[in-house]
């Protein structure tokens, strides 16, 4: 009795792999043919679709190199009126020597990063919270209907966001939060109208949460229920067992709904062209409360808005410029979040 009890207190610290393989097992057996056809074939499917991300890399970076070119790290700087830069390189004259590739990309950038930054820092703990929850704290009627309203608000798409910001937050800030001495101490600099920065993280928020919640909701609902009853069998209560025991295991689920957030954040067009104000201007931190009323536009809705000059070569090569940042931006995320994920896993729990 003793030698079986050992024994089963090894399986709960090491899992299944306690167990030796048995002679003449699945790892014994010859292979089967029409396993290794199907492992050749998902093979070359995994190999076309890493070529198919490298020439799009390649495509990408190809046309967008002569406006870095041009630029040099002054790409990234700031300096003088963007939209006004862009309309230069629009209007560039037909002979190649003479077009015009100037642009100093921060404002846009800067956006990109307060927009996106601001909308990750206020929807990660209401993530978080939620998805606890839906998990542990929830009727599991209630927990079922909480779990398709997620999954139904990740699916909506972007332009509807973007329909009730525009119609809903949009005026809302302008009649209520905007006074008419705020508008008139900007005046001369940017125009208030409501469509800003705060609208834009605010539905931005509420586009990226359902996305963690739901990837946190079954992380949390993986974690092996022997951890959490054993914590609650030393006194400890429900929400400190799911503070220290749950939420700790599933970091690294955390660390991949969080990235997958951001790039969506990154990447979102339609709706920020519609909520954020679509200026090219830089936000200033110094101007106070007015600072959150301002309007920004980030690279992903700068794209968008300037579509319709792809047909002028320089202009498309600009435009290209900063999808190639995007590009770069998203892959050292990604990089990020697969080494943090390797860092922060626990043994028991599925990476």
């Amino acid at each position: 009795m003793a030698a079986l009890m050992a024994r089963v207190r090894g399986l709960l610290r090491t899992g299944a792999g306690a167990f030796p393989p048995r002679a003449g097992g699945v790892a014994d057996a010859p292979a089967n043919p029409a396993d290794l056809r199907a492992e050749r074939t998902l093979r070359g499917l995994a190999v076309l679709v890493l070529a198919l991300i490298a020439a799009m890399l390649a495509f990408v970076f190809a046309k967008a190199w002569p406006s870095f070119a041009h630029n040099g790290l002054a790409w990234f700087a700031a300096g003088g009126n963007v939209d006004r830069q862009l309309t230069a390189i629009f209007n560039s004259p037909a002979d190649p020597d003479r077009w015009v590739y100037e642009i100093r990309a921060w404002p846009l950038l800067y956006a990109t990063a307060l927009v996106t930054v601001g909308a990750v820092i206020l929807a990660l703990p209401l993530a978080l919270l939620a998805a606890v929850f839906i998990t542990e704290f929830a009727p599991r009627s209630l927990a079922a209907v909480l779990r398709a309203v997620v999954r139904l608000l990740a699916a909506v798409p972007s332009v509807v966001y973007g329909l009730l910001g525009i119609l809903v937050l949009v005026p809302f800030v302008d009649h209520y939060l905007i006074s008419d001495a705020r508008k008139a101490s900007v005046a001369g600099v940017v125009q208030l109208d409501g469509s800003s920065v705060l609208v834009a993280t605010i539905v931005l928020t509420v586009m990226i949460a359902p996305i963690m919640i739901a990837i946190t909701c079954d992380a949390l609902a993986a974690v092996p229920r022997l951890w959490l009853e054993g914590a609650l069998a030393l006194g400890v209560n429900r929400w400190r067992v799911m503070r220290t025991v749950a939420l700790r295991a599933v970091r690294p689920a955390i660390v991949a709904a969080t990235v997958l957030a951001v790039g969506r954040a990154l990447g979102e067009a339609i709706m920020l062209s519609m909520v954020s104000g679509s200026v090219a201007f830089a936000p200033n931190p110094l101007d106070g409360l007015t600072f959150f009323f301002e309007p920004a536009r980030p690279l992903a809705a700068t794209i968008v808005d300037n579509a319709e000059g792809l047909s002028v070569k320089p202009f498309a090569q600009t435009l290209y410029s900063f999808a190639a940042v995007l590009l770069v931006s998203t892959m050292a995320l990604s990089f990020i979040g697969w080494r943090l994920r390797r860092s922060l896993a626990l043994p028991g729990v599925g990476r």
